[in-house]
């Protein structure tokens, strides 16, 4: 349903919306790697649709995230839930070049979205999305060690509009920094 859902909801808006222009990347490689490093985890929360067909819809996630062996970027799997509907989720992101390329879900070759490029700065991440004629963002943001929020958005006309927000809180026991016993 989740599937049926983001689909139905969200590729038919994107679908109608103009190209995001790519957006000049400053790299910092120990910064970029650093953000995503932070990343690293169990992650849960709530999210909503906000806008759209479904919007009003309430979901929750529970994500895992990496980082890929000898490259700067990362991988979230997991699944998000619509009451009793379960639907599996990923992301791959990667710097390839001066820019970072992924896929949302498959990709656009399947049910999902490419990333086709983005920006990594101290505390977030930007990425542009895309699928044939639909084109958006998504905006990933650390707050604290232990907080994320996630947004998901579209162009239209002019403007990006979002689509999708999540609030995610770190659930694994890994400390982020070390608290010495007494």
């Amino acid at each position: 349903m989740i599937k049926r859902v983001c689909r139905s909801a969200i590729l038919p808006l994107l679908a109608s919306v103009p190209f995001v222009s790519e957006a000049p990347s400053a790299f910092a490689a120990d910064g970029d790697q650093q953000f995503f490093q932070n990343v690293r985890g169990e992650w849960s929360g709530p999210g909503e649709i906000v806008a759209g067909k479904y919007k009003g819809t309430k979901f929750t996630c529970s994500l895992t995230g990496d980082t890929p062996t000898g490259a700067v970027g990362m991988a979230l799997e997991g699944s998000c839930r619509v009451g009793l509907f379960s639907q599996k989720m990923s992301a791959r992101i990667e710097r390839k070049g001066r820019s970072y390329k992924g896929t949302f879900l498959d990709g656009s070759g399947g049910e999902g979205l490419d990333i086709v490029s983005g920006n990594v700065s101290k505390s977030k991440v930007v990425m542009a999305l895309n699928r044939n004629d639909l084109n958006g963002a998504m905006l990933a943001s650390l707050k604290g060690d232990n907080t994320m929020s996630v947004t998901v958005s579209v162009r239209v006309n002019k403007e990006l509009v979002p689509v999708i927000g999540m609030n995610l809180k770190r659930v694994d026991t890994a400390a982020v920094g070390a608290i010495a016993r007494d």
